[in-house]
């Protein structure tokens, strides 16, 4: 017989609008122009969701410059520095942008500030394509980057009266709120975003994490291993008090032996994780375990982005 065996589903979980719209914008493209359709970098971090496209006819390159100039290009929903479309322009390229609406509120936010004289402090992980999209928003030196509370003493502002701060949105909550209050206590005159910029999308997903952290002997997270919000998850889950909390990109990384003896698992999946992957992990637990399957939501999302223009009319 099968041992018995409860799986918690967190919900939210996996898609967000952000990657839902990156990843329709490539296919539209593709019904548009044929292929092939050229992406700079990965349009999202997940391998299943990018060799899917790629199957499709998109090519994925890291460079604007490995693009010919009469094939169409898009730049991934993370955010390019703004040299990325400047360039594009002057091969005459066509490009479509697919940066999440949420990142470009960032963007933004980072443009208003410098424009009134602030110097920008980013919260985030250095060499992350969205790190880097946005502090190429502003020119060099513009942006100081802090990873963590250790990083706010060793910064050396332009002048710490005229300073406002910006973060990724992929950022673990708890974190970034340690990171905060160590620039507030530094640099009182610190002008925070007027709007969370932490994504709704990762804050779900982590409430929905801590939710079920005391219900489960273990939790694994379906995403890929360069995805900030899915790496998030997973430290979430530890600091609620998982004793296990592991991140797989699918069924097959799942390592059975670390949670035998497990009577209860959670599931969750990050941002970039399509659906399809949750369900081969549920499939892998009934053909092993005598299953039930009980879901723990903590929000409903309901956002949806609209797709560009030169998209939208040729649909």
């Amino acid at each position: 017989m099968k041992p018995s065996m409860t799986l918690y589903l967190a919900a939210p979980r996996g898609f967000c609008a952000g990657v839902d719209r990156a990843i329709k914008i490539v296919e539209m493209a593709l019904e548009k122009w044929g292929a092939p359709v050229y992406v700079r970098h990965e349009i999202v971090h997940n391998k299943f969701v990018v060799d899917s496209l790629r199957d499709k006819g998109a090519v994925f390159v890291e460079e604007l410059e490995e693009c010919p100039t009469d094939r169409p290009v898009i730049f991934s929903a993370h955010g390019v520095p703004k040299s990325v479309p400047a360039e594009a322009e002057r091969r005459e390229m066509i490009y479509v942008d697919a940066t999440c609406p949420l990142v470009s509120k960032v963007h933004k936010e980072a443009e208003r500030h410098s424009s009134n004289g602030h110097q920008m402090v980013m919260i985030g992980h250095a060499g992350h394509p969205e790190v880097l999209g946005t502090m190429g928003q502003l020119p060099e030196g513009e942006v100081l980057l802090v990873e963590t509370v250790d990083d706010v003493a060793k910064i050396t502002p332009r002048d710490p009266e005229q300073l406002a701060f910006i973060t990724q949105t992929t950022l673990s909550v708890d974190d970034t709120a340690a990171i905060v209050a160590a620039l507030q206590a530094r640099f009182p005159a610190i002008v925070g975003p007027s709007k969370e910029d932490i994504c709704y999308a990762t804050t779900n997903r982590q409430a929905s994490v801590k939710a079920m952290a005391g219900q489960i002997d273990a939790l694994l997270v379906i995403g890929a291993p360069n995805s900030s919000n899915s790496r998030r998850l997973v430290e979430v889950g530890s600091a609620a008090g998982c004793a296990y909390s592991q991140l797989v990109q699918r069924a097959a990384d799942i390592d059975w032996r670390a949670i035998e003896g497990a009577k209860a698992v959670g599931v969750t999946a990050g941002a970039s994780a399509p659906e399809v992957l949750i369900d081969e992990v549920i499939d892998a637990f009934r053909a092993r375990y005598d299953l039930t399957v009980d879901q723990i939501e903590t929000a409903r999302e309901d956002i949806e982005f609209k797709v560009p223009r030169m998209l939208r009319e040729t649909a």
